[in-house]
C-alpha cells in the first residue's frame, strides 16, 4: 500500500470467508470430531472388558479357594497349591507356572504383590508340600489366600 494514499473507511472491503465455509460445520471437523468419539468409545470399552476378564478370573479363583475348605488339611493344601499354578499360568502362561523353589515363590509373590510366599506363612505351598512337618493352620493360610487372591491387581 502506498503512504501517500490513505483509505478511508468506506473505501474498505468487506471480510470474506474463504470457500467451502458457508456453513458452520465443516466436513473435515465433522470426520474429527467423529473419529476422535469413536476412538474414545473402543478405549472406553476395551477398559471395560479388561476389568471384567480381571474380576472374573478373581471371583473364580476365589469360589475355588471356597470350595477347598471342606478338605482335610493335606488335600487341602495340595489344592490350595494347585489353585496357585493355575492361577499363575493364567495370568503370566506356562513358564512362570513351571518355576520351583524360590523363583516360584519370587512369581507369587509379585504377582499377589506380598512376601507370603518367601517369608511368609505360605513357604509350605512352594515347597513344604514334600517335606515332613508339623501341620500348618490351614484356616490362617486359607485366610491370607483370599484376602491376597482377593485384592489381586491387573
Amino acid at each position: 500500500m502506498n503512504p501517500d494514499t490513505a483509505l478511508s473507511l468506506d473505501q474498505l472491503r468487506g471480510l470474506h470467508l474463504p470457500g467451502n465455509a458457508a456453513g458452520a460445520l465443516q466436513g473435515e471437523i465433522v470426520a474429527a470430531a467423529a473419529l476422535g468419539l469413536a476412538a474414545a468409545l473402543l478405549v472406553g470399552l476395551l477398559r471395560v472388558l479388561r476389568a471384567r476378564a480381571r474380576d472374573t478370573l478373581r471371583r473364580a479363583a476365589l469360589a475355588e479357594l471356597a470350595a477347598t475348605r471342606g478338605l482335610d488339611p493335606e488335600p487341602r493344601l495340595v489344592a490350595q497349591a494347585r489353585l496357585l499354578r493355575r492361577l499363575v499360568r493364567t495370568r503370566l502362561g506356562e513358564a512362570a507356572a513351571g518355576l520351583e523353589g524360590a523363583d516360584w515363590a519370587g512369581t507369587l509373590d509379585r504377582l499377589l504383590a506380598t512376601t507370603f510366599f518367601t517369608a511368609g506363612g505360605g513357604r509350605v505351598l512352594v515347597d513344604g508340600l514334600y517335606r515332613r512337618r508339623e501341620t500348618p493352620d490351614p484356616d490362617r493360610i486359607d485366610a491370607e489366600l483370599g484376602r491376597l487372591i482377593g485384592r489381586m491387581r491387573a
